[in-house]
């Protein structure tokens, strides 16, 4: 015998093709476990056996034979010395057109309510990597069915746009109003960290009956531990891309990445990696564009995925670094004003702060002229609002701000809309038109 085979004869063998190799649970740190005696590579699952029957952990890292796990569940029932069996890799997922109108959760059970899902073909929680020369340029506009979006900060099929705002500022209204007036085929919407009575009221209330007939609702609420809520995201973007390499336009709307940031500095920590920005591990930073990077248009035989990420800026900081991080790399960014939610402008997007960075690619030079027009005359009079509201300032001082303050009202009409209100792409640019000309003519 060589000593290449004896040193085979020797190793322990890989869990996926030895499941019946087990070893025990040795420490419990937080949220993570710690088990020897069992060899599994990271990304695979084992089970544990508890008081209560089995609980299932993601191998999140190693140090020498010690394996890090992570539970998807809570620790209940969990004792000294517990058996933990490698069992492969995660579970498939069976995807097809029958989740139009299913609630999931992080892993993609059914929790709805409304029996399981049945189809032949399954799909992995693994990335899928598109050659950035074999991506469709984007060159069509997205009906969102939101007219400032529409006229104002355009978005094309195929973008991932950040959506950037503080709590309790209308993001969820706003995802609700481009999920039901969206010119998508499929909507996929996952709520990631939310809380469970938001998803409730997101699925009935702002959601709808008609919005859900075509959506897919990924749910990994606030209460659920750091691997499930990291798993939402994967799950979403793991559905979006099915229907996409189907050949049909998704919108995909993910409430919220920062959430996705937190749960994986939660494991990242739990694991031993040292902080780096404001407690944040450098693996965040190397995940979220991984993650942004498997949205957007795919080959010339497949669709489009038109994605809005939400990103929660905490006291109003659009430099947190979880913002900061994701305007580097998505497509543009949509800010909610909370100064306009506060005044009663809804939706309260900020359009001097807002920008689609691919606008000029999907529409007219007249259309552009007559955005910037808009875009201007508001920027205008926000500069000199100060000396406005205090009377500081003297009519015909100016023609240009004389102006903004004649136009001023028929710009807030304009950028506000009813929640259960969807106005299509051709009516919003028949109204930017209208509106610019006032502006012009005075």
């Amino acid at each position: 015998m060589s000593i290449l085979d004896a040193l085979q004869n020797c190793a322990i063998p890989l869990s996926p093709k030895h499941p019946e190799v087990s070893g025990q649970l040795v420490r419990v740190v937080g949220l993570t476990l710690e088990a020897i005696g069992c060899r599994a590579a990271v990304g695979s699952i084992c089970r544990i056996e508890t008081l209560d029957g089995f609980l299932e952990a993601e191998v999140v890292g190693f140090s020498g034979e010690k394996l890090f796990l992570m539970p998807s569940e809570d620790l209940k029932g969990v004792v000294p010395g517990a058996k933990v069996t490698p069992i492969g890799n995660a579970s498939d997922f069976p995807y097809g057109m029958h989740l139009l109108g299913r609630v999931v959760d992080g892993i993609g059970n059914p929790i709805d309510n409304l029996g399981p899902l049945a189809s032949d073909k399954k799909i992995h929680f693994v990335p899928r990597r598109l050659n950035p020369l074999a991506r469709k340029p984007i060159s069509t506009p997205m009906d969102v069915g939101v007219r400032a979006i529409n006229a104002a900060i355009t978005v094309g099929k195929g973008q991932r746009m950040g959506l950037f705002a503080g709590s309790g500022v209308g993001k969820s209204v706003l995802l609700g109003m481009m999920t039901r007036g969206a010119s998508a085929d499929v909507v996929v919407v996952g709520l990631i960290g939310e809380r469970g009575r938001e998803v409730k009221e997101f699925i009935e209330d702002i959601l709808g009956k008609e919005g859900r007939a075509r959506s897919v609702v990924v749910a990994a609420p606030a209460d659920a531990s750091p691997l499930m809520r990291l798993k939402g995201c994967e799950t979403a973007l793991a559905i979006a891309e099915y229907f996409r390499d189907e050949g049909k336009d998704v919108l995909l709307l993910m409430d919220s990445l920062t959430r996705y940031a937190q749960a994986q500095r939660e494991i990242a920590l739990a694991i031993g990696e040292p902080p780096a920005t404001k407690g944040y591990p450098p693996s965040v930073f190397a995940k979220l564009p991984a993650l942004v990077e498997r949205a957007g248009n795919g080959s010339e035989k497949q669709g489009s995925i038109t994605a809005f990420f939400t990103v929660l800026t905490e006291g109003d900081d659009l430099q947190d670094p979880i913002a900061d991080a994701a305007r580097a790399i998505l497509d543009g960014h949509i800010v909610l004003s909370r100064a306009l939610a506060d005044s009663g402008h809804y939706p309260a997007i900020d359009i001097e702060k807002s920008i689609s960075r691919v606008m000029p690619m999907c529409t007219t030079q007249e259309h552009q002229y007559m955005a910037r027009l808009i875009k201007q005359t508001y920027s205008l009079y926000q500069q000199n609002s100060d000396l406005i509201a205090i009377g500081a300032y003297q009519a015909g001082a100016d023609p240009r701000i004389d102006k903004a303050i004649q136009c001023k009202p028929f710009i807030d009409e304009f950028l506000q809309q009813k929640m259960r209100e969807v106005i299509k792409f051709k009516p919003s640019l028949a109204d930017l038109e209208k509106l610019a000309k006032q502006i012009l003519n005075g």
